[in-house]
């Protein structure tokens, strides 16, 4: 039987952390849950890694659909999320007609990136059987509208409204909430405020949870990865060696080692 989101609250009760991981495909994703993943993400970052775009904007819901069948098809205890891909918010209505063909197709949780804008679709959603994780802080899928890929929430003002956003989206009835880019402090204080597990990528290490792109975690993204992850292959004598690896070292809270900075 496969996790569910009590699993996840209950780890955040206990103070246990878990992993994560992006996967696509079948065979990836079986060699992920078998090496001790507890989350899969099929994420828009498909776009990049598979896809070889500049972003993740281009990333169809039919594309979606497909990589959470290879993933679901693939697996049996893991749990599933998947990503809204970009332009399907422009009504609620659209939003929950994507939701429920990707829980269809087999996942377990839709993340949507956005804040308080974004309050009443998850409501909604979630008002109808719908699991929702909330992504906050960088939000690739507005990678134009914020200049890039950076840091979030480093001024007192941003770092406010990303704390904001989050209890809101509690109230809305978010499940999970993912942290991407925001420095530690803030991570670690919205992490302590907030009763959902949070799930941390580049937001330091004390976060529930982490998650990085599998890609970025093997040390084969093109250009290296971002500065956050950790090539766990360069470690290993194997993919499966390396994983396990990942998975061990976020239980054990050396991943993701603080910088000077952070």
């Amino acid at each position: 039987m496969r996790k569910t989101i009590n699993y996840f609250a209950s780890l955040k009760q206990q103070g246990v952390k878990f992993s994560c991981l992006t996967a696509y495909d079948a065979s990836f994703s079986q060699l992920m849950e078998l090496a001790g993943i507890e989350c899969l993400l099929i994420g828009d970052s498909l776009g990049m890694v598979i896809k070889g775009q500049e972003s993740t904007l281009s990333v169809s819901l039919d594309e979606m659909i497909y990589h959470t069948q290879n993933v679901s098809r693939a697996t049996t205890d893991v749990f599933i999320m998947s990503d809204l891909p970009f332009g399907l918010c422009a009504s609620i209505e659209q939003s929950y007609q994507a939701a429920v063909a990707l829980m269809s197709a087999g996942a377990q949780m839709i993340k949507i990136e956005g804040g308080a804008v974004m309050q009443e679709t998850i409501k909604f959603l979630t008002q109808r059987g719908i699991p929702i994780c909330s992504h906050l802080g960088l939000l690739p899928q507005s990678v134009h509208k914020i200049g890039g890929y950076k840091v979030q929430g480093k001024d007192v003002h941003t770092a406010k409204q990303i704390l904001a956003d989050a209890q809101l989206m509690v109230n809305a009835g978010a499940d999970m909430i993912l942290l991407e880019c925001i420095p530690h402090g803030l991570a670690k204080q919205l992490t302590k405020e907030v009763s959902v597990p949070i799930i941390g990528i580049g937001a330091g290490n004390s976060c529930d949870g982490q998650i990085l792109v599998s890609y970025d975690m093997l040390g084969i993204t093109a250009g290296g990865g971002p500065s956050f992850s950790h090539n766990f292959l360069a470690e290993n004598n194997s993919i499966e060696e390396a994983i396990k690896a990942y998975a061990n070292a976020v239980k054990s809270k050396s991943f993701p080692k603080l910088k000077k900075n952070d």
